[in-house]
This record gives structure tokens, C-alpha cells and sequence, in this order.
């Protein structure tokens, strides 16, 4: 075996700066008033630390001959039912009967899984946006992101956990900090009350820890989203536009007073029309209509802007197509709703939401205070 034993280190003029006894579990059991190392002297280079707290630890030095350096095993927590100090001499006669190289080997492996479980949820979290938002290859051949939705995951991990949690150790969350963190954002501590941003922050928690325990990453070893306490039921609203609400906004948005673009006012008439969601329709492209002066118009919306991953084929009625017409204004113009701001680009759907919210609550005192088009309908 090319590994040397040292019993006890001794420090200048040959003191032992650590006492060396017969190891017994009543002396792990023993208070100290500071940290205490003890080294046994029936299995040289085992010994025990004992904190103030009275956390007894065993753990093993020896002398790595290849390097001339002392090295140090962390062995296990003393437990009277499950670790006591003859289950540590057993273990340490039986690093011994292993060989030098194997025990290097073992305790560096043991080091190398110390170091991934000693990683904060910060530093889970950060590398979980990095998986999610890293390019792959789709099944419709294009490069996207691992996560399609992984802004709105990062924003709760962000929001809500990298502040409460972010410093502690991934493997130190229990299940009671994410049950007080889902209570607190309930009860208003983050913000505004919301049972809802609750309930995406234990999403986004879950798949962060589930994640973090997956072969090959074990930074926990176990999630703590677990038997955590259920959230009061969200209600659905109720509240929908009537018919005279709705041939009021519809007349409302042909005015010439109104202080939003044309063709942002054309691109809430065609959602109207056409029931499409904001984020299928602001990029429809001129390649994605078929027959628009026929008989069977079609606006063909590509999967990668689907909720559900499907192509929907569209059928434009006359006035979804005479939306269309109107919108583009020229041969040249490939995007039907193009910004009015940026040439070549769709409208963003954070101007139609502008468009219909106004600017009136933004907090940016530079920026110009609007009313929404929406708001004669409240």
C-alpha cells in the first residue's frame, strides 16, 4: 500500500496539537465547549471532529505518496443507531485494504460530488436558464430554444426564488422554505397577492429541482416540491366583452383621433376576426397566405408560433381579408402588421398590449402617459 498513516500531527517542539485517545461513541456524545479533533489510537489516522454544537464527524488522513501531501476523507456524521466509531474503523480498514491508487481515487470521486452538492440555488438557477434557453434542433428542422417558454420560467425563478433562496445550499432547501415562499407571495410579500404567481413559482421550483437531481448533475438528492400544502382554487373570469362593447370598439378603432398607428388598430381588428392570439398573428408573413383573392383565402400560422405545436390553416372571411389588403401598404412589405417604428419588422406584441392597457400605470416618468383604447370599455 503506497499510503502513510499519520496518527496524530504534532506541532512545534513535538506537542500534539490534537489529543489521541481509544475512540468510544460516549466521547462523540461528549459536549465541547469549541471544536475538538481526537484521533484513535486502535485505527491510526481516524479521527473525530467534534463542533460545539455537538455534530460529531469521522473522517481519515493519510499521506498520498505519489503527490508527498496529506489528504483527508470525510467518512460520516456519528449516529448512535446508524454510524458509530466501530461501523467508521470498519470503514477505514477497508479503505486501507483497497490500495494507495483506489483510495486516492475514491475520495476524489467523494470530493468531486462534495463540490456539485455544494452549489447555492443561485448557481442551479443560473445554469438551468442556460440549459433552457440553449438551441436544438426542433422537429420542424429549425434551431430553438431548448424551453420555448423559458423567459417567463426565469422570471420566476428571478422574481421569486433567487432572492429568498439564492444563497443557501440547493441541498439545504427543504420542502418548508418553498411552502413559506409560496405562502408569503400569497399573502403580498412579493408584490401584489397572488395565488397564481404562487403557483408558477412551485412550477418553476419543481422543475429547478428535479432538474438539479437528474443523473450525471446530483446537486440534491431529492426535490423538495413535495406534499407542500394546496393553494386555494383560482377562479376563472367571467367577465366578457358584450355585442355593444364589442361594435363600439370596433367603430372606435377606425377614428382618426386615436394616438396608436393604423396598422395597430388594423392588427386588433383581424384578432378580432380571426380569434388568433396576439403572438400568431403579429408575424404573419406574406409566404403564409394562400388565395387571398379567391375563392378559399388562408392564413397558414407555423407550428413554432402555435401554443399547442400545430400548424393552424386559418379561413379568412371578406373582412379579415380586407383587414389584410389595407395593412399592406406595399409590393415590398412582407410582413402584414409591420412596425411603424422598425421597417421590416412585425409589430411586438408589447405595443398591442401598450395599445390597449395604455402607458398611464408605466412608473418611467420620461416616458409619455397615454390612455388605452380600451379603456372607454371599463
Amino acid at each position: 500500500m503506497d499510503t502513510t498513516i499519520v496518527p496524530s500531527p504534532t506541532g512545534k517542539r513535538g506537542r500534539n496539537l490534537n489529543s489521541s485517545v481509544s475512540l468510544t461513541d460516549r466521547i462523540c456524545e461528549k459536549r465541547v465547549a469549541k471544536r475538538t479533533k481526537l484521533y484513535d489510537r486502535k485505527c491510526p489516522g481516524l479521527y473525530v471532529s467534534i463542533t460545539a454544537a455537538g455534530i460529531a464527524t469521522f473522517s481519515f488522513k493519510f499521506t498520498d505518496r505519489q503527490t508527498g501531501k496529506q489528504r483527508t476523507g470525510w467518512l460520516g456524521v456519528y449516529n448512535p443507531e446508524t454510524f458509530t466509531v466501530e461501523d467508521a474503523r470498519s470503514k477505514v480498514y477497508g479503505l486501507k485494504a483497497m490500495g494507495g491508487d483506489a483510495l486516492v481515487e475514491t475520495f476524489r470521486d467523494q470530493k468531486v460530488a462534495k463540490a456539485k452538492r455544494g452549489k447555492t440555488v443561485a448557481e442551479i438557477i443560473d445554469e438551468r436558464i442556460t440549459w433552457m434557453k440553449t438551441p436544438v434542433k426542433k422537429p420542424d428542422g429549425e434551431m430553438r430554444p431548448r424551453l420555448e417558454s423559458w423567459e417567463n420560467t426565469a422570471s420566476h425563478l428571478d422574481r421569486f426564488i433567487r432572492p429568498r433562496l439564492g444563497k443557501k445550499l440547493a441541498m439545504e432547501v427543504t420542502k418548508h422554505d418553498i411552502a413559506t415562499l409560496s405562502n408569503d407571495i400569497v399573502a403580498g410579500k412579493f408584490g401584489k397577492p397572488s395565488v397564481s404567481n404562487a403557483r408558477h413559482m412551485r412550477k418553476a421550483a419543481s422543475g429547478l429541482f428535479n432538474w438539479a437531481a437528474e443523473a450525471g448533475r446530483d446537486y440534491v438528492t431529492a426535490s423538495p416540491c413535495v406534499n407542500l400544502p394546496k393553494l386555494d382554487p383560482e377562479h376563472p373570469r367571467t367577465r366578457v366583452l358584450s355585442v355593444d362593447e364589442i361594435r363600439t370598439f370596433w367603430h372606435g378603432l377606425a377614428r382618426d383621433d386615436l394616438p396608436y398607428d393604423r396598422r395597430t388598430r388594423l392588427a386588433l381588428k383581424f384578432e378580432l376576426v380571426t380569434m388568433l392570439r396576439s403572438r400568431e398573428l403579429l408575424s404573419a408573413h406574406r409566404a403564409e397566405l394562400f388565395d387571398p383573392d379567391g375563392d378559399h383565402p388562408r392564413f397558414d400560422v407555423p407550428l413554432k408560433r402555435v401554443k399547442k405545436r400545430r400548424v393552424i390553416q386559418q379561413p379568412l372571411s371578406d373582412l379579415a381579408v380586407e383587414i389584410i389588403k389595407e395593412a399592406l401598404t406595399s409590393d415590398d412589405q412582407q410582413f402584414v402588421f409591420e412596425s411603424p417604428m422598425y421597417k421590416g419588422q412585425p409589430i411586438h406584441r408589447k405595443a398591442i398590449a401598450d395599445a390597449l392597457r395604455g402607458t398611464k400605470h408605466e412608473k418611467n416618468k420620461d416616458k409619455t402617459k397615454t390612455a388605452g383604447l380600451s379603456m372607454p370599455l371599463r
